[in-house]
């Protein structure tokens, strides 16, 4: 879909660029890196020539390290920016929009580190990479193929971004990429969460549980919003099971406590989507010029914080949904509590191996969510001469949330794989329509594991599977 500047996006980027030139024709009414240096520097003046600004800007910014991200965070990261600067109080040009509307129609994505920013003037380092391969310096992606910016500007059409000092400051001094990955680390989150409240009702079916532990009176005298919910969409999926009636009176907590763990999860999620939604809407700079009442307001709207704290929110929730995925599959593989499946759901055990593979790689999974689920938002740093006191981290947090999420994604994919390799050693059909329809998915995109195979790319397309239902 083409991101498109119209009329009334253009005449209040260009009224605000125009009450900019009136603020910086007045010689006592200092500008924030218009007229100044940037930071603890801000008590100097700035360059007199606003090209010379604009470098001066971008370049001390080069200071990132570590791998690329991932192209559609960095893509996101630009449309939000995008969104930012549109709403005309940034006092950019409107060629700025314009250059960034036109990179979003093609597959440029500029590369940008991993490492630099600490979420708290914005994301100062990483969005000057971003900046500076739209002026054709750096490097960047056109189809996905990584090349010197100029080159991939020239390939993707597009012209090279000409910029001031407010226009640079304007574009880095924001939390455009935190926000962005927290807002994929969300969708990614919830998508698995979707997943497991399905799966976990697909192993109930597949082993005889009773749904009672789902039961309406039960939850709703539990009194949780989240919980109440996730119950209702359960008991919906398992409509119609047929409970086998040798199941002992009480399920493990991985069953019988799930819409307990999932409606928490569904609580949490609620929180952080109306933080992502308050972050999509803001304008994220500093300072901010508002023509109609002729202010220039310098304050602190590029702090991260809120996201900061949503993306550690996340990575909790993430840590206990992996968690639960991981102890379902070996509820599954261990033959004292399936049911009498056999031992790590395999064919022929000793002869073939079945699930062993896959459940050694999901204990690894989260290990690591767990190893990285330490938060960021309380690991405030002072930096930048003291002029950045207190710092919110929130680009860490993010990022680390997005990466926590792609790992919870593989271990829904890893318990699907399970799933579908009951059926075939011996679990029963389900008797639940919703159930029986989730395994017709699983059985026509995963072949049963007999003989064993390398199953990786069996738990990657189990994953996409699970997550693009609704």
């Amino acid at each position: 879909m083409p991101v498109v500047v119209d009329a009334a996006v253009r005449g209040r980027v260009e009224r605000g660029r125009e009450f900019l030139r009136t603020v910086l024709a007045d010689e006592d009414r200092p500008v924030y890196g218009a007229t100044t240096g940037f930071g603890a520097l801000v008590g100097f003046a700035g360059r007199a020539d606003e090209a010379d600004q604009c470098d001066n800007t971008l370049a001390h910014l080069g200071a990132g390290q570590g791998p690329d991200l991932a192209l559609e965070v960095s893509r996101a990261a630009l449309l939000l920016r995008t969104w930012s600067l549109a709403q005309g109080v940034s006092g950019v040009s409107a060629h700025v929009v314009d250059g960034l509307a036109a990179m979003l129609a093609t597959t440029f994505v500029p590369v940008i580190p991993r490492y630099g920013s600490v979420g708290a003037s914005g994301d100062l380092i990483p969005l000057a990479y971003a900046v500076q391969a739209l002026r054709g310096r750096g490097h960047a992606y056109v189809d996905g193929s990584r090349m010197p910016a100029a080159q991939a500007l020239e390939l993707a059409g597009l012209t090279p971004l000409t910029l001031d000092g407010r226009d640079a400051l304007a574009f880095v001094n924001g939390t455009s990429l935190t926000t962005a990955a927290t807002s994929l680390a969300l969708d990614g989150v919830r998508a698995s969460h979707r997943a497991l409240q399905r799966l976990t009702c697909l192993l109930a079916d597949l082993l005889g549980c009773d749904p009672g532990f789902l039961d309406p009176h039960l939850l709703n005298a539990y009194g949780h919003a989240g919980a109440v919910d996730v119950a209702d969409g359960m008991r919906k999926t398992l409509a119609g099971i047929v409970p086998s009636g040798t199941r002992a009176l009480q399920e493990p907590y991985s069953i019988r406590c799930s819409p307990q763990l999932l409606g928490a999860v569904e609580d949490a999620l609620r929180y952080v989507d109306g933080v992502v939604e308050a972050d999509l809407r803001s304008v994220s700079d500093n300072p901010l010029f508002f023509p109609d009442s002729g202010a220039v307001v310098h304050g602190g709207n590029f702090f991260g914080q809120p996201a900061a704290f949503a993306a550690d929110v996340l990575a909790m929730v993430t840590g206990q949904l992996g968690n639960l995925a991981e102890r379902q599959l070996d509820l599954l593989v261990d033959p004292a509590r399936n049911g009498g499946l056999p031992p790590m759901l395999a064919a022929g055990p000793g002869q073939q191996h079945g699930m062993q593979g896959v459940q050694l790689a999901t204990t690894a999974f989260v290990a690591e969510i767990r190893r990285a689920a330490v938060p960021a938002s309380m690991q405030s740093l002072p930096t930048n001469l003291h002029n950045q006191d207190v710092v919110p981290f929130g680009t860490q947090a993010a990022l680390r949330a997005y990466d926590m999420a792609a790992l919870l994604r593989l271990l829904c994919g890893s318990l699907a794989v399970g799933l579908r390799q009951a059926v075939h050693v011996g679990a029963r059909q389900p008797t639940s329509p919703g159930c029986a329809a989730l395994l017709d998915a699983l059985v026509e995109s995963i072949p049963p594991i007999d003989p064993d195979r390398p199953l990786d790319a069996d738990v990657r397309t189990a994953a996409d599977l699970v997550a693009a239902m609704l």
